[in-house]
């Protein structure tokens, strides 16, 4: 495996020359200098790091096609990214790589709850997460994490066009998609240096949750699409006529007899009640029941969101709400008991 470190840089001057340095100690750097005014070229290349630069700011998904296409000509087969910021701590670029493995993206998982992370943003990363969880079937903790590990290989086989933070959400679906396993190792989150995050909450939030809600959609309307299946497979053909036979066959004893008509009934609606009832009690409809709940929720927690990441607070109405409607758990319920009926379709994730 050859590895190089990529680091999108604007406007890092103060940061990216230790960030250099330190991820210098795990493979070669390449710092992209996304149209800096402050000297951040010259601090990553005093630091050991190879450059290149954008003449204007083009944008970290620009930056990051620009790094990987840096280290594809030098002969990597895999890169890590990592923010100039120093939020990373390079000291976890090992950890990483030891997860690597064929067709698998490796991400750098920030616990919720990391004192390191600035108000609204640990928030953030939750409600993203449990959409993108949604959206892909995915089960991850951090899905909004820069510190990854992919193997260039990756970018052969997925296409991610749009710019800015979305890009790294949607690498992380369309390689979902393409059957690529997503393996999450525990990370550290080191307060920020510089005074701010090159993440605007309002803007790249919005980028990110329309593109969130595009998939999430497209999701829902397959979660219809298995709901109407499963209705039909009621009537099917063949599955009624086997749920006929196995209701004449338990209802046997009774024919000839004026209780037969009336057994049949009652085995009728015993067979459509457990069947409703293991239905209702399995994942696919229970996860759907969360998803609504979260959309629902969406009004109340936004401006939250934003408020905590314009004024520095942090708002203990949004902890409670996260943690009512976004928690992770609520997507990965226990598989449900055995179908009680015959001829089960209801079988997707």
């Amino acid at each position: 495996m050859n590895t190089f470190v990529v680091v999108p840089a604007h406007d890092e001057a103060t940061t990216v020359g230790d960030v250099v340095r330190r991820a210098r100690r795990h493979a070669p750097v390449i710092v992209v200098d996304d149209g800096s005014t402050d000297g951040t070229a010259q601090a990553a290349a005093l630091a050991g790091a190879d450059v290149c630069r954008h003449r204007r700011r083009c944008g970290k998904a620009e930056a990051l096609r620009t790094g990987v296409a840096a280290a594809r000509a030098r002969g990597a087969t895999h890169v890590v990214t990592l923010d100039a910021d120093g939020q990373h701590d390079s000291d976890d670029v090992p950890a990483l790589l030891a997860a690597a493995a064929p067709r698998t993206l490796v991400v750098g998982a920030r616990l919720y709850g990391d004192a390191a992370l600035p108000p609204g943003r640990a928030e953030a990363i939750v409600v993203a997460g449990f959409f993108v969880n949604w959206a892909s079937g995915l089960r991850l903790i951090d899905t909004q994490s820069g510190f990854r590990v992919y193997p260039l290989e990756i970018f052969d086989e997925v296409s991610a066009h749009h710019g800015g933070f979305v890009f790294e959400t949607e690498v992380l679906l369309a390689a979902a998609g393409h059957g690529w396993t997503i393996r999450e190792v525990p990370v550290r989150a080191l307060p920020r240096v510089a005074a701010r995050s090159r993440f605007r909450p309002v803007v790249d939030g919005i980028a990110i949750g329309a593109h969130l809600a595009g998939r999430s959609i497209a999701r829902g309307a397959r979660e219809v699409a298995a709901a109407g299946g499963e209705i039909a497979s009621v009537v099917a053909g063949r599955l009624a006529r086997e749920r006929h036979a196995a209701l004449l066959e338990t209802a046997a004893p009774y024919a000839g007899g004026m209780t037969w008509g009336s057994m049949i009934a009652l085995l009728a609606v015993r067979r459509a009640g457990g069947r409703l009832a293991w239905w209702w009690r399995h994942p696919r409809p229970r996860r759907a029941v969360a998803a609504a709940t979260a959309v629902l929720g969406l009004p109340l927690v936004l401006p939250l969101l934003v408020l905590a990441a314009l004024t520095g607070l942090r708002v203990p109405a949004l902890t409670a709400l996260i943690v009512a409607l976004y928690a992770q758990q609520r997507l990965h319920a226990e598989p449900a008991p055995a179908a009680m009926a015959v001829g089960t379709a209801w079988t997707g994730s």
